[in-house]
């Protein structure tokens, strides 16, 4: 399987291409400067100057792409509106790394996390623009994308277990009601979405054990 991690010298991007590697896939590393992850095949561009042609042939694009300063944040939307239209109607599937802001707390689906009293104030700016991309993303029918929200703590430097429990729309707490997962971990599942395909068009979400 060909897959094409872009912004693969983040954090996560990183480990995704690691993980990717390590079970057998061919990883190209898309970066703008020197490439710092595992990837041997590399593709040197930013995300917004990426074509067609340069996602030709990849099975799967995982798009690990981050914002975090006010100017920045609507890249969310443009950034994922440019890679959607770069697979559009092809076979390719695009999986993004999200975000948890945007996961419901209940069953009507009418609130968010990023909603509750307790949401940090200072990530909601970027909650909410992650979430706007997602709006935005369920109305793509012309791309097979599946978009990964990670647990509501989401530790960078947590362990890998290899072991998680999937998720739906819905905020998921493990048995210890905690809603924790490692970026290591998230990024086993979300590798094993990239192998299997089995979440086409959706949002899912993901807990530690």
């Amino acid at each position: 399987m060909k897959i094409a991690v872009i912004c693969a010298n983040g954090k996560e991007g990183k480990l995704i291409v690691a993980e990717a590697i390590a079970r057998g896939a061919d990883v190209t590393a898309v970066v703008r400067g020197e490439n710092l992850s595992a990837a041997a095949n590399v593709i040197k561009k930013d995300l917004f100057d990426l074509t067609a042609a340069d996602l030709e042939g990849f099975d799967v694009v995982i798009d690990a792409f981050g914002a975090w300063t006010p100017e920045t944040l609507p890249q969310h939307s443009t950034s994922l509106k440019h890679l959607c239209d770069l697979v559009s109607g092809k076979t390719t599937r695009l999986l993004v790394v999200g975000g948890a802001g945007s996961l419901y707390v209940n069953p009507e689906h009418t609130a968010q996390v990023m909603d509750g009293e307790d949401f940090p104030e200072m990530f909601k700016p970027l909650a909410s623009s992650m979430g706007k991309a997602l709006d935005e993303l369920r109305t793509r029918t012309d791309v097979a994308w599946t978009y990964l929200s990670p647990a509501g703590d989401f530790q960078a430097d947590g362990k890998k277990t290899g072991k998680y429990i999937l998720g739906g729309e819905e905020l998921v707490l493990n048995a210890r009601g905690e809603s924790v997962i490692s970026y290591a971990d998230y990024a086993v599942a979300m590798v094993d979405e990239a192998l299997n395909g089995n979440h086409i068009q959706q949002r899912i979400s993901v807990v530690a054990e």
